[in-house]
């Protein structure tokens, strides 16, 4: 829990404005309140200390949505180094993979597709380094790669390979150059897996 809510965290800057961001920011609070229900829900402990904990966590987890609109439950798995730069409609799937350092702009719902005469559960597994603009919709079991870039109001119900730059609905790729401008984080000029991502897309 707390090394990968460290790595959210690295966003604010400081320590100082870490702490403000954690008393603060309600987008934060959401954040935090799936990082807590994950390690409860991963973590052995005693099964009577596990219901409390789970308890105490959906209780908070009830007023955080109700004030933000962002939904992260902790069945999903989200990698270090979530970003939301706003409050408002972030939807996320209890079975969906979302890789680290990805940001979740506002609007945004990652999770299952109905169509035709069957419906399919499985939500989209997201790579690392993924940036999903504003109103942007991923649904069903597709695979998203590495530093892919989903521009606002798309709707992508396709696998994307790494480093694409989608559009429209239904998305289609516009370029090669991938999130690199959008993703920003602590480090990440020492990071050598973003780094030859980085040089392929040149």
């Amino acid at each position: 829990m707390f090394p990968n809510l460290g790595e959210d965290l690295r966003y604010y800057g400081g320590s100082w404005n870490q702490f403000k961001a954690l008393l603060l920011v309600p987008r934060v609070w959401a954040i935090v309140a799936y990082r807590f229900r994950r390690w409860a829900l991963a973590t052995r402990m005693p099964s009577i200390l596990r219901l409390v904990l789970s308890g105490a966590g959906r209780l908070i987890t009830c007023f955080i949505e109700a004030v933000t609109h962002i939904e992260l439950p902790s069945q999903a798995i989200i990698g270090p180094g979530l970003f939301l730069p706003h409050a408002g409609y972030v939807i996320v799937a209890s079975n969906a993979t979302i890789g680290h350092h990805c940001t979740l702009t506002q609007g945004v719902t990652i999770g299952h597709r109905a169509g035709g005469h069957e419906s399919t559960l499985n939500s989209p597994v997201i790579g690392n380094r993924v940036y999903v603009g504003p109103g942007a919709a991923i649904l069903g079991p597709v695979n998203i790669g590495d530093d892919v870039l989903i521009g606002a109001n798309a709707v992508v119900i396709t696998s994307v390979s790494a480093r694409a730059v989608l559009v429209g609905n239904p998305g289609r790729i516009i370029s090669r150059q991938g999130s690199f401008q959008l993703i920003n984080y602590p480090a990440m000029g020492f990071d050598t897996e973003r780094l030859a991502s980085l040089s392929e897309s040149n």
